[in-house]
């Protein structure tokens, strides 16, 4: 038994340690022995279903054999339209306008995807990483800037409400 003095004249003891088969391990805290069983219902358990994680899983699947049936040229062509894309998109964020943030996200990922896509027909083909590179290089070098597919339809919109508006004044 320990007993340990305090300042009054009283001292405080401690019953023994019972010696209980322990695993030994390096935590030297304190352990706990009762355990808490408290029922938590199915659709509190987890943040997210399970069902709906299978389903996101299949769709991403779908999207993945989709891209592997496009060419290279094609996959660069769309690679060079989405960065255009999420260009815009920065500045709408830049203009305080609104926008889904979640476009964001979706756009590199969608990107990622098509570029691993890319990487794995280089590996197949025996292109090393350095070569790869080098490509990548004159690849983005030989892109000619030009507007992205939003832009566009933007353009058209606001000519086409512009014609609009000079028929109303002519008429």
């Amino acid at each position: 038994m320990v007993s340990l003095p305090i300042a009054s004249s009283s001292t405080i003891t401690f019953p023994p340690k019972p010696h209980i088969s322990i695993p030994k391990s390096s935590f030297n805290g304190v352990r706990i022995q009762h355990r808490c069983t408290i029922r938590v219902p199915p659709q509190a358990a987890s943040f997210r279903n399970p069902a709906s994680s299978v389903v996101m899983m299949a769709k991403r699947e779908e999207e993945m054999k989709e891209i592997r049936t496009k060419t290279t040229e094609e996959i660069n062509e769309e690679v060079v339209e989405l960065k255009g894309e999420l260009l815009m998109l920065r500045l709408e964020k830049s203009a305080r306008n609104e926008f889904k943030s979640s476009e964001f996200g979706r756009m590199r990922k969608r990107i990622a995807r098509m570029l691993t896509v890319k990487r794995e027909r280089e590996v197949e083909e025996g292109i090393n990483k350095r070569l790869s590179r080098k490509l990548d290089r004159q690849w983005k070098k030989s892109i000619v800037p030009r507007p992205p597919p939003s832009l566009k339809k933007f353009r058209e919109e606001e000519a086409a409400a512009k014609a609009a508006a000079e028929a109303e004044k002519s008429a």
